[in-house]
C-alpha cells in the first residue's frame, strides 16, 4: 500500500505548528507571538484557530497557559474589529470569529478568579468589548455568548469592580434582554424559514450535525440560555446590594417570577433566584413585598413539587422576617399560611414568625388588613399552639376514643363520596380532621387528600390545592402521598397554575413508577404532562402573539 507524506506547513506563525513544539520555552514565545498578530492580520485561517481554541477552552478552562500569553487581549480586539469592520466581518469566515471570541473568553473566566483578574487588566479591555456584543451589535447568537461571559466575570470579586464600571448600562441591557429575548429569537430565528436563517449561526446551533429540528431544538435552548444568562447577571448586582430600586421595577418584577429555565434548564433558578436576591435587602423586601402576583406565585412554588420548592420558602421566610412587610405579605398569602406550617422542613419557623405577635392581633387591637389574614393567623394559633395543648391534655381513653371515631367517619366519607354525594363527604371528611388527633400522621394525610378530592369535583380550586398540600407535608418529601400529588396536579390545571400542574404530575407519576409492578405512565398522566408540556413552553406565548 502507498503511503504519502503529509504536505510540510510553510506558515511560521501557524498555530496548530505552534502547538506541536516540544520545546515550552519556544512554543510559549510562538503563540504569545501569534495571539499579537492575529488581530493585526487577515487570513482564512483564524476563524480555524478560534476554533481550535473554543474547543481547548470548553476542555481545559482552568489553565491558564494561554490567557497568561495574551489571550485575552487578542480575543477583545477580534471583538472590536467586528464591530468597526463590517467588511472585514463579512469576508470568508470571519462572522464566526466574536461568537467564538466571547465564548473563549466566558470559559477561561468561568472558574478561576484569577484568570478572571487577569481578563479584566486595563490594557485589555475587555468588558467594553463584550458590552458592544450585548448591546445586540451582531446578533443574539453573539449576545448570548458575551452575556454568559460577562456573567461569570461579574460573578467573581476581583473583577467584579471593571464590570460594575458599566453597572447602569449592563443593568439596563440585562433587564431588556430577559424581557425581550425570547421574542427576538423567535422573530430572527425559529419563525424564520429554512432558507432565510443566517448560515452562520445554523452551523453555530449544529456543529454542521443535525437538520431543521435539530436546529430549532438548539436554538430553544440558546434562548432560554440567553435570558438565564441575564437573570445570572443581574443577581451578580443583587446580591451585592447594587441596582436594586432600577431591578425592583414592578412590571419587571411580575415578568420576572415568571421567568425560569423550563425542564431543559432545571438547574436555573432563574427569576426566582433573583427575587431572592432582592429579598436579602431592605428596599428589595418593600418593593418586592408591594407586587401581589410576586407573593402570588412564590406561594404557589412553595407548595408544589418545583426542583425550586426550597428556594421559594425560604424567600418567603425572608419576607415574613421583616416586621415592616411581614402583614402585607400575610394579607396576600391568607389560608397558604397553614399549608406552609404544615411543611417538616420550615413548618415550626414559618408559624414561629406568623405567631409571634399573636397576642397583639388577639388582645391589643392590631388588625389584619383582610378578614382571611386575620382567620387564618387564628387557624394557624389552634393547630400549631391550641391543639397540642388539648391532646396533651386528653386522657388515653378519650384519644382512643377519637381515634375509632375517625376511623368511622374515613368509611362514612368515602361511602357517600363513591354514592355521588360529594359535599356531605366533604362535610364528613371536615369532621374527621377537626376530630384526629395530630399522631394520627396516615389517617390525616387520608383524610385532607380525600376531601381534596371532593374540593376538586366542587370546583374549589384553591381548596384542593390546600388540603393536597396539607397531605403531601404530612407524608413527607421521601414518600410523597401518590394520589395527593395527583389530585394537586389537576387543581393546579384549574388554576391555570401549568408550571406547578406539570411538576406534580412527573412527581406522581416517579412515586407511581417506584411503587408499583408496573412500568407503564397511566394515560391520564400521559394526557396531562402532553397538556403541560405544551402550554410551559418557553416560546409558545410568543408564538400565539406572532400569529
Amino acid at each position: 500500500m502507498l503511503k504519502f507524506d503529509e504536505p510540510k506547513c510553510t506558515n511560521p506563525s501557524c498555530f496548530f505548528c505552534s502547538m506541536k513544539d516540544t520545546n515550552p520555552f519556544r512554543r510559549r514565545s510562538k503563540l504569545a507571538a501569534i495571539f499579537k498578530e492575529i488581530p493585526r492580520t487577515e487570513s482564512k485561517d483564524h476563524v480555524l484557530v478560534l476554533s481550535g481554541l473554543w474547543n481547548i477552552a470548553m476542555s481545559e478552562p482552568d489553565d491558564p497557559e494561554f490567557p497568561s500569553l495574551g489571550l485575552f487581549e487578542c480575543m477583545s480586539k477580534l471583538i472590536h474589529k467586528s464591530i468597526k469592520n463590517s467588511v472585514w466581518l463579512l469576508k470568508d469566515q470571519n462572522i464566526f470569529i466574536p461568537y467564538y471570541a466571547a465564548h473563549i473568553i466566558g470559559s477561561y473566566v468561568m472558574n478561576k478568579e484569577d484568570l478572571a483578574a487577569m481578563a479584566v487588566d486595563s490594557k485589555v479591555f475587555l468588558v467594553p468589548a463584550l458590552l458592544e456584543l450585548l448591546r445586540g451589535k451582531i446578533s443574539w447568537v453573539e449576545q448570548r455568548a458575551a452575556a454568559r461571559a460577562l456573567g461569570h466575570l461579574a460573578s467573581h470579586e476581583k473583577s467584579f469592580e471593571a464590570v460594575s464600571l458599566f453597572e447602569e448600562e449592563i443593568v439596563k441591557l440585562a433587564m431588556e434582554i430577559a424581557t425581550n429575548c425570547l421574542k427576538n429569537v423567535y422573530k430572527s430565528f425559529l419563525g424564520v424559514e429554512d432558507r432565510g436563517r443566517l448560515k452562520y449561526q445554523s452551523d453555530l446551533l449544529t456543529r454542521g450535525l443535525g437538520g431543521f429540528e435539530t436546529e430549532n431544538q438548539k436554538a430553544e435552548e440558546w434562548g432560554i440560555q440567553l435570558q438565564c444568562w441575564s437573570l445570572f447577571l443581574l443577581n451578580c448586582f443583587a446580591s451585592r446590594s447594587k441596582s436594586i430600586d432600577r431591578i425592583c421595577e414592578g412590571g419587571f418584577l411580575k415578568k420576572v417570577i415568571e421567568m425560569w429555565g423550563g425542564l431543559v434548564n432545571r438547574k436555573s433558578p432563574g427569576g426566582l433566584g433573583l427575587i431572592k436576591s432582592l429579598c436579602k435587602t431592605e428596599l428589595g423586601r418593600k418593593r418586592v413585598s408591594e407586587v401581589r402576583e410576586v407573593i402570588e406565585r412564590l406561594c404557589d412554588l412553595s407548595r408544589s413539587s418545583d426542583d425550586w420548592k426550597e428556594t421559594a420558602l425560604d424567600t418567603l421566610l425572608l419576607l415574613l422576617k421583616d416586621s415592616n412587610v411581614r402583614y402585607r405579605v400575610i394579607d396576600v398569602l391568607g389560608h397558604c399560611l397553614v399549608d406552609l406550617a404544615e411543611d417538616k422542613v420550615v413548618g415550626d419557623r414559618v408559624a414561629q414568625i406568623v405567631l409571634q405577635d399573636y397576642h397583639k392581633i388577639k388582645y391589643s387591637g392590631l388588625k389584619m388588613t383582610t378578614e382571611e389574614a386575620h382567620r387564618s393567623i387564628e387557624n394557624l394559633w389552634e393547630i400549631k399552639v391550641e391543639r397540642k395543648k388539648k391532646e396533651k391534655l386528653m386522657s388515653e381513653t378519650e384519644l382512643e376514643e377519637r381515634r375509632k371515631m375517625v376511623k368511622s367517619l374515613k368509611k362514612q366519607g368515602k361511602k357517600k363520596f363513591l354514592k355521588g354525594f360529594v359535599k356531605e363527604a366533604m362535610e364528613i371528611y371536615t369532621v374527621g380532621i377537626d376530630l384526629c388527633p395530630l399522631d394520627m400522621l396516615r389517617d390525616r394525610v387520608v383524610l385532607f387528600s380525600n376531601r381534596a378530592q371532593c374540593y376538586l369535583l366542587l370546583k374549589k380550586v384553591e381548596s384542593a390545592i390546600s388540603d393536597a398540600t396539607r397531605a403531601l407535608c404530612l407524608s413527607g418529601v421521601n414518600n410523597p402521598h401518590g394520589k395527593s400529588l395527583w389530585r394537586r396536579s389537576q387543581a393546579f390545571d384549574l388554576k391555570g397554575s401549568t408550571r406547578e400542574s406539570l411538576m406534580d404530575c412527573l412527581a406522581f407519576v416517579d412515586h407511581r413508577v417506584k411503587h408499583s409492578n408496573t412500568q407503564m405512565i397511566p394515560y391520564y398522566a400521559a394526557q396531562m404532562i402532553r397538556k403541560q408540556m405544551s402550554a410551559t413552553c418557553i416560546f409558545s406565548g410568543v408564538v400565539s402573539n406572532s400569529r
